[in-house]
């Protein structure tokens, strides 16, 4: 792990302060989706190395909510699995800004895709919100190239969680 990503009395110190809100849907406890966010969180930063301080928005909404942001801020009326929000431009591989974010998860979506996969809930989550976290970090897959170094750190991010590659 980088320096800066150490477990703490169980715990995983992060580059980023968390505010999480579970505004729509049906999700796990909060306290669930928070580990979840952490070591998920924690295991991109270590593949990314990403270092500085940072706050970071995880939003645990529904279909409906995301539809509406995909279609505000994407053109696409649609719901959709995660959402990125960059609060600043952030260059791949510079300091991390003052705020990275938002990342916003739409529930029914989210499950579906969990029970069409046949895979835990848990999992699904953690990827997508190494995914979400990836994109605040400069990471995009507009370009096979570019998607190819995405899904590479999310292999190794999911990687060290123990939970397999969703790509196989």
């Amino acid at each position: 792990m980088p320096e800066d990503i150490k477990p703490v009395g169980g715990e995983i110190s992060l580059p980023v302060d968390i505010d999480l809100a579970v505004e729509a849907g049906n999700w796990p406890e909060e306290a669930v989706l928070l580990r979840l966010v952490e070591r998920a969180a924690g295991a991109a930063f270590a593949e990314t190395g990403a270092a500085g301080r940072s706050e970071l928005s995880v939003v645990f909404s529904d279909d409906a909510q995301i539809r509406t942001l995909n279609a505000g801020w994407r053109g696409k009326d649609k719901p959709t699995n995660v959402l990125s929000f960059p609060a600043f431009p952030f260059p791949k591989g510079g300091p991390l800004p003052p705020m990275l974010g938002d990342i916003v998860l739409a529930a029914e979506t989210v499950a579906r895709e969990a029970a069409l996969e046949e895979k835990p809930l848990e999992n699904h989550i953690s990827h997508l919100v190494i995914h979400g976290l990836l994109h605040l970090l400069g990471y995009d897959h507009e370009t096979d190239a570019e998607a190819e170094e995405m899904e590479a750190i999310e292999r190794a991010a999911l990687a060290r969680l123990a939970i397999p590659d969703p790509y196989a």
